[in-house]
């Protein structure tokens, strides 16, 4: 098995140079190197190791509390005390400040060593967000400090039977109680519901205030913490931990809210509005996850193939590495990393300066569909180029494919942001999304490639403007939408090839995405009809 290697050459290109991270006032690119070398370090030595043989425990349920695997404690007092868990938290909370581009080089780097271990503690820096948004003064000094010191974990309470993506539908209520609320209801899927890292769970729980006719505008956000300030139990009982494809020491929850204390955050019926502050950035850390997938199984499948030795060359025996189809291969997982990466670095940078929402609202919908399909594609490929040993558990890959497989339906499906992109979007202020993307385009170094994908993606505006239904078309203008990005992003990371550690490596992989933008024509047909 190929030991874990954190892409920290990568990452940094990809921020410094091609999604322009050095324009935000607060980076400091010196900064963010010590520290992604520093996390790699102990990403490499402390959570990758505990991954195979926490997928093989997996998390479990004994007398109504969740316990984790061997070594997850161990890695995640570890965690703490090198004090990453405050690392984007406000300073004024007892955090470090150092804002969302950190936060996601140590959550790619995370996710990469184990998806498992990132999504127990990836969530918290979220609500700490949610919570500075929208929190009282007094809530903040309460909830936000021992978040940031990692005694307390967060959760993210939405959905429940029956009420998945149409959170119209929630039934679980708040009622007045005295000064506080009572929260009682049914939640689902929710990731580190219970477990027996932290001190105390911090729960944010979507919960019906309004009438149910009301639909979302009856929502209120509440915090109910896994314990109450005597230190009795809060009445959050775990009724099971989900048998899942994947990800099995990550304990996916359901819970029973039986007449919890809760606390409202905002405004009430402004529930769903506070939630999305949370939301919008858990999609970009997907697409992140995505991302590290497709590096991960690029370093195995790479590793595997140039010690392999099968067939003869010119010169004699030669690894499989030199064989076109396999070298192929290899390239197209290569180019779903880097390509994914920096569409993401894009988004997350834009969305850092605050100097062009709608492209940000343009993008996330894009960057977490095409990111999370990547990571699925980007394990099947490595599977293939390994031949048997693929498909066997040793080499890891089927993991990453088990793991990765919840990306492209967690915090919506890709059909759904399929249809936000095509149906909602497209309407939405005149198009002002669309336009921002199409400035963000038309601003870059053209290419033929990214010529000829940007006049099919004009083609398939217009159809959808003109009045076409988006529901059957609104994946493959998904797919025609991220084939732009990617042909946009890829004139950027050719353009700055000598600044990579290996630019033959870019430039080769550059000339394959190049390839690829006569697709954009296949895409605009399945549209059009035509």
């Amino acid at each position: 098995m190929k030991p874990f290697a954190a892409p920290v050459d990568d990452i940094l290109f990809s921020l410094t140079h091609v999604a322009g991270a050095p324009r935000l006032a607060e980076y400091d690119g010196e900064l963010v190197a010590e520290l992604a070398g520093h996390f790699a370090a102990f990403a490499e030595g402390v959570i990758a190791p505990i991954d195979e043989p926490g997928d093989r425990e997996g998390a479990r349920l004994e007398q109504g509390r969740v316990r984790l695997p061997a070594g997850y404690k161990a890695a995640f007092d570890a965690f703490v005390d090198q004090g990453w868990p405050g690392l984007t938290a406000p300073e004024a909370f007892g955090g470090q400040g150092l804002g969302g581009v950190v936060g996601a080089v140590v959550s790619e780097i995370e996710t990469g060593a184990s998806q498992a271990f990132n999504m127990l503690v990836n969530l918290t820096p979220g609500a700490i967000r949610t919570l500075m948004a929208y929190a009282s003064d007094d809530q903040k000094a309460r909830f936000i400090p021992p978040m940031a010191e990692g005694r307390w974990l967060g959760t993210m309470c939405l959905t429940e039977p029956g009420a998945g993506s149409d959170l119209g539908r929630v039934r679980t209520r708040a009622a007045r109680d005295g000064a506080g609320w009572k929260i009682s209801g049914e939640k689902i899927f929710i990731s580190g519901g219970d477990q027996d890292l932290s001190e105390r769970i911090l729960h944010l729980v979507l919960a019906r205030t309004g009438a149910a006719e009301e639909g979302v505008k009856g929502l209120s956000l509440f915090a109910c913490t896994s314990e109450l300030a005597d230190g009795s139990r809060n009445p959050i009982r775990v009724t099971r931990i989900e048998e899942k494809m994947g990800l099995h020491a990550q304990p996916t929850c359901q819970l029973a809210f039986d007449g919890a204390e809760g606390e409202l955050i905002g405004a009430e019926g402004e529930g769903l509005k506070a939630m999305f502050t949370l939301m919008n950035h858990a999609r970009i850390d997907v697409a992140l996850q995505g991302v590290a997938h497709a590096a991960r199984a690029h370093d195995i499948a790479s590793a595997y193939a140039a010690e392999r030795v099968q067939g003869r060359g010119s010169d004699g025996p030669v690894s499989i590495d030199r064989h076109g189809d396999v070298r192929r291969m290899l390239d197209e997982i290569d180019a779903a990393a880097l390509g994914g990466r920096a569409m993401t670095h894009l988004a997350l940078v834009t969305l850092e300066t605050g100097d062009d929402p709608w492209l940000v609202e343009f993008l996330t919908p894009v960057i977490k569909a095409h990111c999370s399909e990547a990571g699925i594609r980007a394990a099947e490929t490595a599977m293939q180029v390994l031949g048997g040993y693929g498909y066997l558990e040793e080499y890891r890959l089927s993991q990453i494919y088990r793991d990765a497989r919840i990306i492209a339906i967690y915090e919506g499906t890709n059909g759904i942001h399929a249809m936000a992109l095509a149906g909602r979007l497209i309407r939405l202020e005149n198009g002002a999304a669309f336009d921002a993307f199409a400035r963000f385009v038309e601003g870059c170094a053209q290419s033929p490639g990214l010529a000829r994908a940007y006049a099919a993606w004009q083609a398939a505006r217009a159809h959808l403007e003109a009045g076409a239904d988006p529901g059957p078309v609104a994946m493959p203008f998904l797919r025609l939408t991220a084939r732009v990005l990617e042909q946009a992003v890829w004139t950027r990371i050719a353009a700055a090839a000598d600044h990579h550690p290996d630019p033959a490596r870019i430039a080769r992989v550059a000339a394959l995405v190049a390839r690829q933008a006569a697709r954009a024509e296949a895409d605009l047909a399945e549209i059009t009809g035509i």
